[in-house]
């Protein structure tokens, strides 16, 4: 009896151990992020953006899985994470925009220099929302490892304020690439680093902090596993869900309360690296509009609030599985100090919820992007079919 319990709890510990990311200190494959304002044009305007690449997101179809036959683009060049990859040998360095809602990574052709590595494909590529070109396989330099014949894109693009994207969404997003009848899917730089025995699960942690600069290296993207010196706690994981279309992103389940009062039962959504805001579905932005007492401001679109709606904001309540990830009054307003940069007033508070455009039971009912993802260390987990949370040394941080 006493040998088959110990068997037993031998094999739900290995179980336990399979499910988690493994720890990594010190790693040789963790990326400094650079958070930055796209200012070239002038005021931004967070929430055409945002609204634009939602709208991009949820125009999916499980027989394309794409967004290649739409005219509406995915992207979101208003604010951005870049991280510096090198690729070629020598490595010419890039700073491409870290997104978790797409997954194949490319470079813009004025940009790309060709080396001995870089080999054309003769295969076209269309990237939705930026361009088209070619397929090139080349070696690509993530911190201290190197990838060897990674798919990547070389696009004839017209946003000259984007050098290129660093894809790290779910495998499937890459369906399509090749053109839309193709079913063929492209290794995502995380995959090569595991098919290349790099890394012993496929999973992607990111770091962020928040900034009231408008250009600061404030994160990290850890590739392999999670780092402890990031997160505060114990990570908290969730599966995927099978809700389409959030099924084809970084998809999970969660409810909003703010305060003790429910604005959002729990419905489908995603969290995504590329997307500024928090975006909730139309109906629930009304209860938190009525709820914080917010008006609109026209020149922003932006939830606008006064000092004293301010002191009397309560927590926003993320409710995933069985664990609540608190994003506090602070939390839930745009960065003062930034304020002139999207168009708005110094003296004014905005905050970062704002409307999806469309109302729950759609299937992607919700958006956690960078703004909250800033507050809480997050794990893009493939291996298990999961993502976590953890809270971090800024998860109550007063900086905005």
């Amino acid at each position: 009896m006493f040998r088959a319990a110990s068997l037993l709890m031998i094999f739900l510990l290995a179980l336990s151990i399979a499910a988690s990311p493994v720890e990594i200190r010190d790693s040789p494959i963790t990326l400094s992020v650079a958070r930055r304002l796209n200012t070239s044009g002038g005021t931004i305007n967070l929430l055409q953006h945002d609204q634009s690449r939602a709208t991009a997101l949820k125009t999916v179809s499980r027989d394309t899985l794409s967004r290649r036959s739409g005219s509406t683009v995915a992207t979101n060049d208003a604010v951005y994470y870049t991280a510096a990859v090198g690729i070629g040998s020598p490595a010419t360095t890039y700073n491409l925009i870290v997104d978790t809602g797409s997954s194949f990574t490319w470079v813009s052709a004025t940009s790309y220099v060709k080396t001995s590595t870089s080999v054309n494909t003769g295969q076209p590529v269309s990237v939705p929302g930026y361009g088209s070109g070619t397929e090139y396989t080349d070696t690509v330099t993530l911190g201290n490892l190197t990838i060897i014949r990674q798919p990547i894109g070389v696009i004839s693009t017209s946003t000259d304020s984007v050098i290129g994207v660093l894809g790290i969404g779910p495998l499937d997003l890459t369906e399509g690439i090749l053109g839309e009848s193709s079913t063929m899917t492209i290794p995502t730089v995380t995959d090569s680093l595991y098919n290349q025995d790099m890394i012993s699960q496929i999973v992607v942690s990111v770091s962020f902090e928040p900034t009231t600069s408008e250009s600061d290296i404030n994160g990290e993207l850890t590739f392999g596993g999670t780092d402890a010196t990031k997160y505060t706690g114990a990570i908290a994981y969730t599966p995927l869900t099978t809700t389409e279309p959030a099924s084809y992103y970084w998809g999970i389940t969660e409810s909003i309360t703010y305060g003790t009062t429910t604005i959002l039962t729990e419905t489908a959504g995603i969290v995504d690296t590329g997307t500024t805001l928090i975006l909730i579905a139309s109906n629930a932005y009304d209860e938190y509009q009525s709820a914080t007492g917010a008006t609109l401001d026209e020149t922003t679109g932006l939830l606008r609030i006064s000092s004293t709606q301010y002191s009397a904001l309560v927590n926003l309540n993320f409710n995933i599985g069985s664990n609540t990830f608190a994003l506090t009054p602070n939390g839930q307003i745009w960065p003062r100090a930034l304020n002139t940069y999207i168009g708005g007033s110094s003296d004014y508070i905005y905050l970062i919820v704002n409307n999806l455009g469309t109302p729950s039971g759609e299937g992607l009912d919700f958006i956690n992007g960078y703004t909250f993802l800033e507050r809480f260390y997050s794990v893009f987990d493939t291996t298990n079919s999961q993502v976590g949370f953890a809270t971090t040394a800024y998860t109550n941080a007063t900086t905005n």
